[in-house]
């Protein structure tokens, strides 16, 4: 929905700007316009009385619901974008896994025997360090 729908719903509209106006508020008994209403960039309808009433008061006065203040979005078709993992955020991972390879290289070392699981958790600790090659964009070679 655009302000207009919103605008042609209301009373004593005045254009205070660019995509701004001001109005009667439908849901009280408003004497001068109190209600604040803006049209951002995106489609999304911002109003605001300052008398007090709520902004689902306002919308439920003129017969829309909170939906009709926010553009419809398009489906995306297809693959999301994906967003690429930041570098710190890989790098926590790295380091947190190098410390549990550390800690069974360190028992090893001793001679101690690593139970199944910790086994288990340095394979984990391998695949977490190749997943985080991989999610950095780097390959072996």
């Amino acid at each position: 929905m655009s302000a207009d729908q919103l605008l042609s719903r209301l009373e004593n509209v005045k254009q205070t700007g660019p995509g701004r106006w001001i109005a009667r508020c439908p849901a009280h008994e408003d004497r001068r316009a109190s209600l604040s209403i803006r049209e951002l960039e995106d489609g999304r309808i911002l109003a605001h009385d300052f008398a007090g009433c709520s902004v689902q008061e306002v919308v439920a006065a003129v017969g829309l619901d909170m939906a009709a203040l926010f553009p419809e979005r398009e489906m995306q078709h297809g693959k999301p974008e994906r967003r690429p993992i930041p570098a710190a955020d890989i790098l926590r991972c790295v380091a947190f896994e190098a410390l549990v390879v550390s800690a069974a290289a360190g028992a090893m070392l001793a001679g101690e025997p690593l139970s199944s699981v910790d086994r288990e958790r340095l394979t984990l600790a391998a695949a977490r360090l190749q997943a985080a090659v991989k999610a950095g964009g780097l390959t072996h070679g």
